[in-house]
């Protein structure tokens, strides 16, 4: 009995502690940058925080929709120990759900408006209004 509650306690710490999605230093700098011209960090979303954080509810099947469709595989194993804990994982899972699907949405901003030509394309016109004056300041320079 006493090796089953060490082995439960070690786990639950290891999900508590566990690191959540995070963005690398890069994305965040070109988030700045992103934000400087007018585009927010979760311009582009492809997956819903409130989703996220209310099917974690369910044993881990919040991780589970982070990680269909990205490359966020850490996410399956969340999903297994939130289901493996359920569920007293309910209390850090919804949480974490939704500030995981704010962080991919964060990172696939940064992709799209980075390497997509689609949004290449539109950063391209957002730099460009951005870096004109109007023709209000023009009026006032006279």
């Amino acid at each position: 009995m006493q090796k089953v509650l060490v082995l439960a306690a070690v786990l639950i710490a290891a999900c508590v502690l566990q690191g959540c999605t995070s963005l690398g230093r890069a994305d965040e700098v070109r988030l700045r940058e992103l934000n400087a011209v007018g585009i927010q960090d979760t311009d582009v979303k492809v997956k819903h925080p409130g989703l996220a954080a209310g099917l974690n509810i369910l044993p881990g099947f919040g991780n589970f929709y982070l990680a269909a469709g990205t490359n966020e595989s850490a996410q399956w194993t969340y999903g297994f120990l939130n289901l493996l804990l359920w569920p007293v994982s309910v209390v850090w899972g919804v949480p974490e759900a939704a500030i995981d699907a704010n962080t991919i949405n964060k990172k696939e901003t940064v992709y799209y408006y980075t390497y997509d030509p689609m949004g290449k394309k539109e950063l391209k016109e957002l730099q460009v209004q951005f870096e004109e004056p109007s023709d209000v300041e023009d009026q006032a320079s006279l």
